[in-house]
C-alpha cells in the first residue's frame, strides 16, 4: 500500500496518509475539519523493484540459446587445441635462463 501526501487548502496543513490504491481520496482536513483537502500530485505512485532485477538476456529465444551453446562449444574446442599446441612447443625447447650479476662500484 502506498503513502500519499495531502495538503489542506484552508490551513495549509500537510501530512502523509498510508492507504490502499482503491481507497477513496480524503477530503476532510484532520486539523481544521474543513473539506479543502487535496491529494498532492505525483506522490504515492512510485513502483519499487526489489531483488537483483532482470536482464535482456534472461528472455532470449530458444534458437538464440542453441546458437550460443554451439558457439561456446566451438570456442572451447579451438582453445583446447591451441593449449595442446603450445604445450608441445614448450616441451620440445628447453627454456633458457640467464643470470646477470650486478657490479657495485
Amino acid at each position: 500500500m502506498p503513502t500519499y501526501d495531502y495538503e489542506c487548502g484552508a490551513c495549509e496543513h500537510t501530512f502523509e496518509e498510508f492507504q490502499g490504491i482503491n481507497d477513496a481520496v480524503l477530503k476532510k482536513c484532520p486539523k481544521c475539519k474543513k473539506n479543502k483537502l487535496q491529494r498532492l500530485f505525483g506522490t504515492g505512485a512510485a513502483i519499487v523493484f526489489k531483488g537483483s532485477g532482470f536482464y535482456q538476456t534472461d528472455y532470449r529465444s530458444d534458437s538464440y540459446k542453441k546458437a550460443a551453446k554451439a558457439d561456446s562449444k566451438k570456442a572451447e574446442g579451438d582453445s583446447s587445441s591451441k593449449k595442446s599446441d603450445s604445450k608441445s612447443k614448450s616441451e620440445s625447447k628447453p627454456a633458457k635462463t640467464e643470470t646477470k650479476s650486478k657490479k657495485k662500484d
